[in-house]
């Protein structure tokens, strides 16, 4: 990343953008991208020095029973970026989300710039995962489930039903590119073609069982097993 002369936002001092910390009024110090021209600026700008206009609103508290990072069972940050609400591991760029936020995230596409514009510019290395393994919920400490978003992004990431969704480092700027580049769209659409293939085979299946019924005069009789296996289809079928 290129190192910058940027003002603190707290006393307006001249500092290295590559600073953690001011080294006149000791205030914490990150930086993050403007959403508009993507120059590089410290957290609590309210204003781009590139290009003038208005910082997004972020802040980041410290903030007791935000629960754990499921990596590092270190505490998590409160992290407001705009009208979003992440949690944040400082040790290892995790995030993460409840439910709500990350649906809302989904659907607005100025959030999405706004997050992406913060996370995008982060200059920090870190360790990749040694190994792939399920991890804890900070809200009910449950294991979460690991599921591949939108079935089709190449994005693993950890689920709590209730509670929210888990974002190991680069994974929450992975997602919001994919939907971007209209990821979501195109899954929807081979979801419903996938939907409306299976619902051919299905009548189609139970057209070629009504005639055998009647070549046979109505006594074919369909196992238990099969009974099950149509009953099981159609709750996954319709089960979106």
């Amino acid at each position: 990343m290129k190192i910058e002369a940027l003002n603190c936002p707290n006393c307006g001092s001249a500092v290295e953008s590559d600073r953690t910390q001011c080294q006149f009024c000791r205030s914490r110090l990150k930086t993050m991208a403007c959403p508009a021209c993507m120059g590089l600026m410290f957290e609590g700008s309210k204003f781009c020095g590139h290009c003038g206009k208005r910082a997004v609103e972020t802040a980041v508290t410290d903030v007791t029973k935000l629960g754990n990072c499921p990596r590092c069972k270190t505490g998590l940050d409160l992290l407001k970026i705009g009208e979003t609400t992440l949690r944040e591991c400082e040790r290892c760029d995790g995030m993460w989300a409840d439910v709500e936020t990350f649906e809302h995230l989904c659907s607005r596409g100025e959030e999405q710039s706004a997050v992406l514009g913060f996370i995008g510019e982060r200059d920090r290395t870190v360790e990749p995962l040694a190994t792939v393994s399920y991890v804890p919920c900070p809200d009910c400490s449950q294991l979460m489930n690991r599921s591949n978003f939108a079935k089709a992004s190449g994005v693993i990431i950890d689920i709590c039903k209730q509670h929210g969704v888990w974002f190991d480092a680069s994974e929450l700027q992975r997602i919001i590119e994919f939907i971007q580049k209209g990821g979501m769209s195109m899954a929807r659409e081979r979801e419903k073609m996938a939907l409306d293939a299976e619902r051919d085979k299905l009548i189609f299946d139970r057209r070629n069982i009504a005639l055998q019924d009647r070549r046979i005069g109505g006594s074919l009789m369909r196992t238990e097993d099969d009974e099950k296996g149509i009953k099981g289809f159609l709750a996954n079928l319709f089960d979106i």
